[in-house]
């Protein structure tokens, strides 16, 4: 220790105090205690926070798509083979795929349940959604039957369950469009065969959609054309970009939107959330400095003959504020750094674990993952040892313009 800066090796003999110190070095402990718990505490929230962000991100991309291109008017997309073609050239664009969508009430064994009806090309909604890499029984190519067999439809897990239907049951389907009769409009059941159970993971979506043929859904929906085409970018960041792109491209011809467009109020909560989180839980910081300067101040008062034996022996009083800004640093180093390893140890086990339920009918996903961006972890570790060193500012100075003479007049 001898070979220290004697700056730094005055400040640590301060923080290792005996016995008489004792009261003092108890308020460092505390000091560095409260910082730790609060840069643990921080990393925490915002990787719990951010996980939770990127789960229903992810899911809801998964299971829609990117952009969605329309065309004013509501007359549909008269040959979306060209239309499909023509986007497809369009930089950054992966995929697409035309869709018609409509309500409609299921059928099963055990009951009735509402049903948002998506008819889809199923080879080309591959290129676009996760509908088929998230199948857990059939297949999203069942949809392709011959003709004179009973169309088939893909249904969620929990709409399966509810229903009480498995893949190959029989199910049928009423929608609000029917067949104008004498005595009025007729409703009459259309059948289906189960040809798949898929499980995206939100209960939006597993509860409550149906996936048909594009031509069935056209019959079924009373709709002539498909209503709009979904595109898959490289980069769902850059689906506004795209999204921008595309009206520029072709002009008023072409309406879009894009998934952050579609979500934009969920996330806006989020991040409202995280953002209210981090500020309450950052408080705890500001209470370990003052901590910080506390216990400093009561080691100026309680080292004032030592600072004026200092001076008298040459020491200059930037070296005695550097000691007690040393002092105070290593306070906020030695939490920060503790509190960063437990925090990141927390985070893994929470994460490996999952540790953390939430209902499914709030949050759509049954767990929240961890996940710690490495710009969150840098903030808060530099916003803790920024904090840490504004709070040895005062108490330095106040060391350093202390008067021997005045300290030493009654030792």
């Amino acid at each position: 220790m001898n070979d220290l800066p004697y700056e730094l090796f005055i400040a640590v003999r301060y923080l290792l105090a005996k016995r008489r110190q004792a009261f003092i070095s108890l308020i460092s402990l505390i000091s560095t205690l409260g910082v730790m718990v609060g840069v643990m505490a921080l990393l925490i929230a915002l990787a719990l926070m951010t996980g939770l962000q990127g789960e229903l991100r992810d899911r809801i991309v998964g299971s829609t798509a990117h952009v969605y291109v329309f065309k004013p008017g509501g007359g549909g997309l008269q040959d979306y083979h060209a239309e499909i073609a023509k986007l497809k050239q369009v930089p950054r664009v992966v995929g697409a795929a035309p869709v018609v969508t409509g309500p409609g009430m299921i059928s099963g064994a055990n009951g009735n349940a509402f049903i948002t009806i998506k008819g889809i090309d199923s080879k080309l909604e591959s290129e676009v959604t996760q509908i088929g890499k998230s199948m857990q029984t059939g297949s999203l190519m069942a949809l392709e039957t011959p003709e004179g067999e009973l169309p088939a439809i893909v249904v969620g897990r929990e709409l399966a369950q509810r229903l009480g239907t498995f893949v190959g049951d029989t199910v049928e389907i009423i929608t609000p469009q029917g067949t104008v009769t004498p005595f009025g409009m007729a409703h009459t059941p259309r059948r289906f065969k189960v040809g798949g159970v898929f499980s995206i993971g939100l209960l939006e979506f597993d509860e409550a959609y149906g996936f048909v043929s594009l031509d069935v859904a056209k019959r079924l929906l009373d709709r002539e054309l498909p209503e709009f085409i979904e595109l898959r970018v490289d980069d769902l960041f850059a689906a506004r970009d795209v999204a921008d792109d595309i009206a520029q491209r072709f002009g008023s011809d072409y309406m879009t939107q894009d998934w952050a467009d579609m979500n934009q109020s969920l996330f806006s909560a989020l991040s409202l959330e995280k953002l209210a989180i981090s500020i309450t839980i950052g408080l705890i910081v500001m209470v370990a400095a003052l901590n910080i300067i506390a216990s400093l101040i009561l080691l100026v008062m309680e080292k004032s003959r030592d600072i004026a034996i200092l001076k008298t022996m040459g020491s200059s009083s930037a070296s005695i504020r550097r000691i007690f800004m040393i002092q105070g640093l290593v306070i906020g180093l030695i939490g920060t750094i503790g509190g960063a390893i437990f925090g990141c140890i927390t985070i893994y086990v929470a994460d490996r674990y999952k540790l953390v339920r939430v209902p499914l009918d709030v949050y759509q996903i049954s767990y929240v993952p961890f996940r710690l961006e490495p710009l969150d972890f840098v903030i808060v570790i530099t916003a803790a040892i920024v904090i840490c060193f504004l709070a040895t500012i005062y108490p330095a100075r106040q060391a350093a313009k202390l008067d021997p003479a005045q300290a030493l007049r009654y030792q």
